[in-house]
């Protein structure tokens, strides 16, 4: 345990150098909110500890086979393994080499939790101007407080790393060229774990740039066409890790339906039957629950109390113009909400238990968040520029008056 705890201060105190190597010069100002951000992850961390700790559950299985492993297999496992097998091999480093008990390891996926925290961070502060007062609380950056959203992402397993590969993704795109690597990383290590993840990534992303209003005709079919390459190259991998047999509506129908009938059923705890639900609740169900008449204990209370301020800030953003700030939004926020859009499609037809249903979400909760946020800003954005219009106005006619 001693050991634990000087990996434990050595990790925070790498993680905290995070923010000011990604923030610039005139984002200083933002240092110590970030660097605050990174230790309420890690008290999540602490808190996903505790939970898991108990011997059960994928998290303990992930270190258990990480301490286990060899060199021989673990060059095997990232060779040759995708989803379960990769995951463990991730584990082989902290838990097989550095020795780390339970504790640390789970403090080291921490540390790449809160480093996708804060590229999510950084996307929003570059990309979004304005920030939003309701009821007197500033939405940035206490919308990047949500517990679950730290929570999740955590601990030790996939959904951490899809979380980082996602936001690295994110942040990538801002600047593709430079960052070109940080790209090849994100989609091979989520390739390994999830590929549907990186084919919704691709399609999402995708979306976002063929309908882009300064991109010609041209760019647009042979982006379409690079694209539709992506994605056949992907489909086969995506098809055998979801044991789907062949490509066709039949499949993919009885895909979702035999996995709404395991996730609903009653033994999988928190389980919402949504097979009869109509295709509008169950997006919502995927968005906005657990709400208070789902929950069973502490997590659900504060999940359900999560919950019920995401539909406070969303029913205030449906109340603007989210389609007109949608069409103006930036290109990386545009390329977030498709690939919330994709995700919604794909999950909320087949996730019928609360718990599973918090995990997936959390992949996609920082583009919907970063989004709302934006449609906040272009509506200020917008008062702005007709109040300076009318400044210019009246002090156009007072010109014409002298």
């Amino acid at each position: 345990m001693i050991l634990d705890l000087i990996y434990l201060l050595v990790i925070i105190a790498v993680t905290l150098q995070f923010p000011g190597m990604l923030l610039n010069q005139k984002e200083q100002q933002f240092l110590d909110i970030a660097k605050k951000l990174v230790l309420f992850h890690f008290l999540l961390g602490v808190a996903y500890y505790f939970q898991t700790r108990n011997g059960g559950g994928d998290a303990w299985g992930y270190w258990r086979a990480g301490k286990s492993m060899t060199g021989d297999t673990f060059w095997v496992a990232i060779r040759e393994g995708e989803g379960t097998l990769f995951t463990q091999a991730l584990n082989y480093f902290p838990a097989g080499v550095l020795n780390m008990g339970f504790f640390a390891n789970t403090m080291f996926f921490s540390m790449l939790g809160a480093l996708g925290m804060v590229l999510f961070f950084v996307v929003a502060i570059r990309t979004v101007p304005y920030n939003k007062i309701i009821s007197g609380y500033v939405l940035f950056p206490v919308i990047f407080f949500l517990p679950n959203l730290h929570f999740w992402s955590a601990g030790v397993g996939k959904d951490t790393i899809l979380f980082l590969c996602i936001a690295m993704f994110a942040y990538g795109v801002m600047k593709p060229l430079v960052r070109m690597p940080l790209l090849i990383i994100s989609i091979l290590l989520a390739l390994s774990i999830r590929p549907h993840i990186v084919l919704f990534l691709v399609v999402g992303f995708g979306l976002a740039y063929i309908m882009g209003g300064k991109v010609s005709a041209f760019q647009r079919f042979a982006f379409s066409a690079v694209l539709i390459g992506i994605g056949i190259a992907i489909l086969p991998s995506v098809m055998e890790f979801a044991k789907i047999e062949e490509a066709s509506v039949e499949s993919f129908d009885s895909f979702a339906a035999k996995k709404a009938d395991v996730l609903s059923r009653s033994h999988t705890g928190s389980a919402i039957d949504i097979s009869s639900y109509p295709f509008p609740l169950k997006v919502l169900t995927f968005w906005f629950r657990p709400f208070f008449f789902d929950a069973r204990n502490i997590n659900g209370l504060v999940a359900s109390i999560e919950n019920l301020l995401l539909v406070i800030v969303f029913i205030k953003a449906m109340r603007t113009q989210p389609l007109k700030a949608f069409r103006a939004a930036p290109f990386v926020i545009k390329g977030l909400v498709f690939f919330l859009i994709v995700g919604t499609l794909a999950f909320s037809q087949s996730l019928g238990n609360v718990g599973i249903m918090i995990r997936m979400r959390n992949m996609f909760l920082p583009g919907l968040l970063i989004y709302l946020m934006w449609v906040f800003s272009y509506e200020q954005q917008r008062i702005r520029e007709f109040q300076l219009y009318q400044k210019q106005l009246s002090a156009l006619k007072k010109k014409k008056e002298e």
